[in-house]
């Protein structure tokens, strides 16, 4: 075995939510739980522009759904600018069915990931490991 597939950490993400008309939102909940080995939590707020700084320390990858970017730009704003601030990775995954992202979000992405499980969570956990190498610099 190696020894990724023994990963004992558990994960602290920030998934974006909002107005979710096509419930991506659900979906990307669902493709996630279903990968067994990968233990994760959520961390939510209210509101991420107004939260205690030290609510961030603790977070290892904020996951942007693409999809729900139109009916949510003001949090998605508040957890770029989080990204920025904190030093977080970003995971951008791609709206359910359409390869094109919004650009903006493209370039602050750390990784953009479709919908396979396997490739959402190889994607979070690359997102950790590029984004600590870059900043290593």
């Amino acid at each position: 075995m190696f020894e990724e597939e023994n990963d004992n950490k558990i994960y602290n993400l920030i998934v974006s939510n909002g107005y979710d008309k096509n419930n991506e939102y659900r979906q990307f909940i669902e493709k996630i739980y279903s990968k067994t080995d990968f233990l994760w939590k959520e961390s939510i707020s209210p509101s991420y522009s107004t939260v205690n700084p030290e609510f961030f320390h603790k977070i290892d990858v904020i996951i942007l759904l693409a999809g729900l970017y139109q009916e949510n730009k003001d949090k998605f704003d508040d957890l770029l600018n989080a990204s920025e601030k904190h030093n977080i990775p970003i995971v951008l995954v791609r709206p359910y069915g359409v390869e094109e992202v919004p650009e903006n979000l493209e370039k602050r992405a750390t990784v953009i990931v479709g919908w396979n499980a396997n490739c959402i969570v190889d994607s979070i956990k690359n997102a950790i490991h590029e984004h600590s190498s870059s900043c290593e610099i």
